[in-house]
């Protein structure tokens, strides 16, 4: 018995977001589902546009970035012989994404995320995130986007190996086994030796009498 017989896909036609659509895709080669695959005009974002922008002009390019995208989602479909239907909406992507899950009858949701926390997640929102919350549909996140991330982790963690390295070595012994800043066995300071000196006879030079 298939675990899934309808999945749905959102995509916003990225790169990063195509991830999230060859995993659905993947589910439903496995599984012997169909897809269901939408692009969302998020026609919230452009409430705000001046009033001698026209949003049909808006409307007629993010459409077709919408048809764009779902034309991909159907070539990748086909090459795992995965049945698609498409639909471009208008509205409120998490909204809208909930709403075609129930009323299409889907038994599973697969969606992008970029994995924000802190304080992006608070300003900015998520809509997997808002999905996932509202769905009565189980919601499949799919982790995208965290390459550039996790390579800089990966600088930042190198630099800072690398300056512990230095650190370490400042605080390497002298050749005399005395550390800077430390009191040798003659009562000298290692860090002072190079200023004071002291004669053949033991007498400190006057470089170093000082009040």
């Amino acid at each position: 018995m298939p675990l899934y017989d309808r999945i749905l896909v959102p995509t916003d036609g990225s790169p990063e977001g195509e991830l999230a659509v060859c995993h659905a895709l993947d589910l439903a080669a496995v599984h012997g589902a169909s897809v269901r695959a939408i692009y969302v005009v998020d026609t919230a974002r452009y409430a705000g546009m001046p009033m001698e922008t026209t949003w049909e002009g808006v409307g007629d390019l993010l459409y077709d970035d919408g048809e764009a995208a779902l034309e991909t989602v159907c070539e990748l479909a086909a090459d795992r012989d995965v049945d698609v239907e498409t639909a471009v909406v208008e509205g409120s992507p998490s909204r809208e994404i909930i709403t075609h899950a129930e009323e299409a009858g889907c038994d599973l949701v697969v969606m992008g995320t970029h994995g924000r926390g802190g304080i992006d997640r608070l300003l900015l929102g998520s809509v997997a995130e808002k999905v996932v919350r509202g769905s009565s549909v189980p919601v499949l996140t799919v982790r995208i986007g965290d390459e550039e991330a996790a390579a800089n982790a990966a600088e930042s963690a190198s630099a800072t190996a690398a300056g512990g390295e230095e650190s370490a070595t400042a605080g390497e012994t002298s050749a005399d086994g005395t550390s800077a800043g430390e009191t040798s066995a003659d009562g000298t300071r290692a860090d002072e030796t190079g200023a004071a000196g002291t004669r053949a006879d033991g007498s400190v030079s006057d470089a170093t009498e000082t009040g």
